[in-house]
Order: structure tokens, then C-alpha cells, then sequence
């Protein structure tokens, strides 16, 4: 299972869209609120997640961090959700984030020495990374991805490491999407 972690003030585009993407895609993918399972994303939209965040006991298959300065700092003052990401980060499980939440990781060393991409500004934010321009980057089990006009790129980069490439193409084709 996938999880995506929803904080209030998180960026609705870039947590609903990819959640949908996946699931197009066949996935087994799950929404995870801090604070409860009713969050409110960070232009008003109220979600009601699958689930807690204290609901989340094993390593998921893929922890998806979506951006929107609210729902980041409401990652970092959750113990439950810095839990999540810290043992995903430190243990090589696999984490994908963007536009903001890029910084997370950054911030506390766990994306040095990789290749990633976040929000225009937050590059000082991450510690030891290379910072790419690009809408979505993969580098080894963490993927990246810049803002919420880039969110397509991001979820076809998901969709491709855990699909592959036919899949992604379907998929594409399936929304009208040519990159």
C-alpha cells in the first residue's frame, strides 16, 4: 500500500491528483490525516482521508509527501508523521515529494547526495542535494517533483517506477496527456 499524508493546509492539486493518477493506474494507494481523519487542504477543500496517520503501522510501498506550506508544517509537528518519513528516508523505503515538502528531507540531510527537484526558492532547504529545474525527478527510491502545475509529472514518474513504462503511456493516453 501507498500512503499520502494529509496535513491541513496541504496543496490539494498535488495530493488529490496524483492519489487519482495512481489509482487509474491500478494502485493501492491510501490518504493518511494528521490530526484526524477530516483535513482541510490549504485553498479550503475538506477531505475525509482513509485513514489516521496513527493508522499507518508497516513501512508503505511508497510514502507521497505533497507540498502546501500548511501541510508541511503540519508533517513536521506531527511525531507520528516525522516518524513515518524519518524511517522511510533513513531506511531506503521508498518516499516521493514535491513542490514544498521536498524540504522535509532536505532540511535533515536524508536527500544529500541525490538528484531532486522542489519549489523555486526552497533549494537553499536542501542540505546536500543537486536541485534540478525539472518537473519531476527520480533518483533511486526518492522522486521529486516541483510545484503543482509539474503534479502530472510527478504522479507519471510514480506510475512508471512502480508500473513501468507501458503502464505510464496507457495511462497518459487514457487522460489525454502527452508530455
Amino acid at each position: 500500500m501507498m500512503v499520502v499524508l494529509l496535513g491541513n493546509g496541504f496543496e490539494e492539486i498535488e495530493a488529490l491528483a496524483t492519489v487519482d493518477l495512481l489509482r487509474r493506474a491500478g494502485l493501492d494507494v491510501k490518504t493518511a490525516g494528521i490530526g484526524g481523519q477530516t483535513v482541510v487542504g490549504g485553498h479550503g477543500i475538506t477531505v475525509v482521508a482513509d485513514m489516521c496517520v496513527e493508522d499507518v503501522v508497516d513501512p508503505p510501498e511508497l510514502l507521497i509527501l505533497p507540498g502546501g506550506l500548511g501541510g508541511v508544517a503540519s508533517m513536521e509537528g506531527s511525531v507520528k508523521a516525522m516518524g513515518l518519513i524519518q524511517r522511510q528516508s533513513i531506511e531506503g523505503y521508498p518516499i516521493a515529494a514535491i513542490c514544498a515538502a521536498p524540504s522535509i528531507l532536505g532540511k535533515r540531510g536524508w536527500a544529500d547526495g541525490k538528484t531532486v527537484t522542489c519549489y523555486p526558492g526552497f533549494e537553499s532547504q536542501m542540505g546536500k542535494a543537486q536541485c534540478s529545474g525539472a518537473g519531476a525527478v527520480v533518483d533511486g527510491s526518492l522522486i521529486t517533483g516541483k510545484s503543482a502545475g509539474n503534479t502530472i509529472p510527478f504522479a507519471m514518474a510514480i506510475v512508471r517506477e512502480f508500473c513501468g513504462e507501458e503502464a505510464a503511456k496507457s495511462l497518459a493516453q487514457s487522460i489525454c496527456w502527452a508530455e
